[in-house]
């Protein structure tokens, strides 16, 4: 029996999960655009002092390193020291 309305090509109801996946895209996009577009914020000097020429010294409190002519030279831990944070003890140049 044909119905007497006909069919409406554009229905008012939305697939929820096909709305919720463009949703997503959108937000992916937009991180990946803000993550390429805002300047870096991170630091750009060395990782560790013992990187940083300009470093002629550092240590961990356990050791004790020196930056020399053939290459950086370390003193030997003592048996019940606890390594701290490397830090530069002695800065030469700028």
């Amino acid at each position: 029996m044909p119905s007497d309305t006909p069919a409406d090509p554009h229905p008012t109801s939305r697939d929820p999960g096909g709305l919720a996946a463009w949703g997503i895209a959108a937000l992916v996009a937009a991180t990946v655009l803000l993550g390429v577009l805002l300047p870096n914020r991170a630091p750009h000097g060395p990782a560790s002092p013992a990187d940083d020429a300009t470093c002629a010294e550092w240590g961990d409190g356990c050791r004790v390193c020196r930056r020399l002519a053939d290459g950086p030279a370390c003193s030997l831990p003592g048996i019940a020291c606890t390594p701290g944070p490397l830090q530069c003890l002695h800065r030469v140049g700028g």
